[in-house]
């Protein structure tokens, strides 16, 4: 009886420093970028699963009941979610909200054309400053910066598996550059005059600014944002000025006038881009980037030549 008394004594002991410290998130690659940091020990608990929509996902009541017990929830910030000041006072101060975008350097959405506004001078309406694009998740660099910072958070609220958020983050990082380097070298079979990426949305200035593209935009950094004929009609001009190979629909967004921009320029359409993040068959980075250099190649590079 001594020693079973001893044996629970034990086991009560070491249950705390065992369980896993509950970890919320707001975006699938989030959920997916905590689990590779915090391994075992962290349990993740996926608020906006693969398959919603980012831009108009908001915590229903049920959502608030999974978020009860956890230490941590994980954002993407950068005004993308902007029910986050209401949430906040929903969970109180038991629950820390961390916006993990907020420590990545941001770059504007610029919704704009490839030579139109050097030709017909600054106030040519073909540049739209001043939204910040939340899409940061398309760089491999910043999602080192992401690893970092959810390690911290987690040593923080348990530092005494800070080692391990740490090696988590160092390991995770390491395999972000070697699918960078995946890209570059995949990327690389497309010439740089091709390298134009025109999209329906505005969400892909990281992965152009890290791979060397050019954006080209239809709408805005929403789905609910419209073209403008205007617009259409400068976007089919490049496309036939520059000899534009192919455009790229979104994996949850195909507006009509990707098609109209098509029949009029007999331009094709490309696999569609996985855009968000959150697509029921890629919502891990290593699996978007994978699926969108893979599609992009095979619509930009040059066809191989057949075998002799």
């Amino acid at each position: 009886m001594k020693q079973l008394f001893l044996t629970f004594g034990f086991l009560a002991a070491a249950l705390p420093g065992l369980a896993a410290t509950k970890v919320a998130t707001l975006h699938p690659i989030l959920a997916d970028l905590a689990r590779q940091v915090g391994g075992a020990n962290v349990e993740v608990v996926e608020i906006l699963k693969p398959g919603a929509d980012i831009h108009h996902f908001e915590p229903a009541p049920k959502d608030l009941a999974e978020m009860r017990g956890t230490k941590l929830l994980l954002a993407s910030g950068k005004g993308l979610e902007s029910f986050l000041d209401k949430l906040r006072d929903s969970l109180g101060a038991d629950v820390k909200l961390v916006e993990v975008g907020a420590k990545i350097p941001s770059i504007p959405f610029e919704e704009h054309h490839h030579e139109h506004a050097e030709k017909d001078g600054d106030e040519h309406d073909h540049h739209h400053h001043g939204a910040e694009d939340p899409h940061w998740w398309h760089s491999a660099e910043n999602m080192k910066r992401a690893a970092r910072v959810v390690a911290d958070e987690l040593s923080a609220i348990d530092p005494a598996n800070a080692s391990a958020y740490a090696a988590g983050a160092k390991a995770a990082s390491k395999r972000f550059g070697e699918l960078k380097s995946w890209a570059q070298k995949e990327i690389a079979k497309i010439g740089k005059k091709d390298r134009l990426l025109v999209t329906a949305h505005g969400a892909f200035g990281y992965f152009c600014k890290e791979y060397g593209f050019e954006p080209i935009s239809l709408l805005g950094i929403g789905r609910s944002d419209d073209a403008s004929s205007k617009h259409v009609a400068e976007t089919i001009e490049e496309i036939r000025e520059h000899g534009i190979k192919a455009i790229f629909p979104e994996d949850q967004a195909n507006p009509k006038v990707l098609a109209e921009i098509a029949r009029s320029t007999g331009v094709k359409i490309g696999e569609p881009l996985i855009a968000d993040g959150t697509a029921k068959v890629a919502h891990t980075f290593e699996t978007m980037l994978a699926h969108n250099v893979r599609s992009i190649v095979a619509a930009l590079a040059p066809a191989a030549a057949p075998a002799k």
